[in-house]
């Protein structure tokens, strides 16, 4: 007869914490002062959160000396003990130094999409099942089917603080300008719907290298030297080459991805191509719906 197997402990998160508790966490430092005490000596009042609650920390020991490995803002691995400090509870932090970047996962201290990113990962692939230009099915199949820049499409947001600001939030609007676009050339039969249902799946591909992802969402370096458009077609221009894409789809679909947020945003100032005036819109659409949804209608 099979002994029966001891339950895991349940996994220590903010929300969990009791007084007494020796903790050793990942968290993410969303507030950080240097202050004295009445006696002149300085110490951390910090804030450190994970998805489930907010806890107030407090360094007294070493401060400064601790104080210089890490920053507000950073994913920190914290030691020490919780106590109840006038009928709140506080971290009395030992140690506290920078996480590595692989420490934790992003969504443990981030929103993320309520939508179940399987099923999106599902309805993308669809989508791009039905482009049946060579030349650009062979360019989605290298995208799909690059591991790495997949998992990147569906940790990234949209945006950090407008529509989609949340993980997965790139790859619920992806397969929502798809489906839009695949709607919009059955309704449209003289568009080109291989041009324009490529150009909806890989037109935000330079979110995928737009942001950090730590106690908030950041822009990367590229990001907010280059933006994502720019970063898109560094991205799609090699792949584009590598699976021999003619310089006629190459160009238009790189018109169709520069010129999505309107042709002011592009050299030109003009849609050139009746599929690059319908991602524009199509995008637009879904962005401003999702955002009003989101955040209300405004003034």
């Amino acid at each position: 007869m099979a002994e029966p197997q001891t339950p895991a402990p349940p996994v220590q998160t903010v929300a969990t914490l009791r007084p007494g508790d020796a903790i050793d966490l990942v968290l993410a430092c969303a507030r950080k002062d240097r202050l004295l005490a009445k006696s002149g000596t300085p110490y951390l009042a910090l804030e450190l959160r994970d998805r489930s609650g907010s806890i107030p920390g407090r360094v007294f020991r070493d401060a400064d000396r601790l104080a210089a490995g890490f920053d507000r803002g950073d994913l920190v691995r914290v030691t020490g003990r919780v106590e109840r400090f006038r009928d709140e509870l506080q971290l009395d932090v030992h140690r506290i130094t920078r996480a590595a970047a692989d420490a934790a996962d992003p969504a443990s201290f981030l929103p993320v999409a309520y939508r179940d990113l399987d099923e999106l990962d599902g309805f993308l692939e669809h989508l791009a099942g039905e482009v049946h230009d060579t030349g650009y099915r062979a360019l989605l199949r290298q995208l799909l089917g690059d591991a790495e820049l997949r998992a990147q499409w569906r940790r990234a947001p949209c945006t950090r603080g407008g529509h989609h600001a949340y993980l997965g939030g790139l790859l619920e609007h992806t397969v929502a300008v798809g489906t839009l676009a695949l709607e919009t050339c059955q309704l449209h039969v003289r568009l080109n719907s291989d041009l324009l249902l490529c150009a909806a799946l890989v037109h935000d591909l330079g979110k995928t290298r737009e942001f950090t992802y730590g106690a908030d969402i950041g822009l990367s370096d590229a990001g907010r030297l280059l933006g994502h458009v720019e970063l898109g077609l560094r991205l799609l221009e090699p792949r584009m080459a590598q699976v021999g894409l003619d310089e006629g789809r190459r160009l238009a679909l790189a018109h169709c991805v520069l010129t999505h947020h309107g042709p002011d945003a592009a050299p030109g100032r003009r849609f050139a191509s009746a599929e690059a005036l319908a991602l524009h819109r199509i995008n637009a659409l879904d962005a401003t719906v999702k955002g009003a949804l989101e955040h209300g209608l405004g003034p």
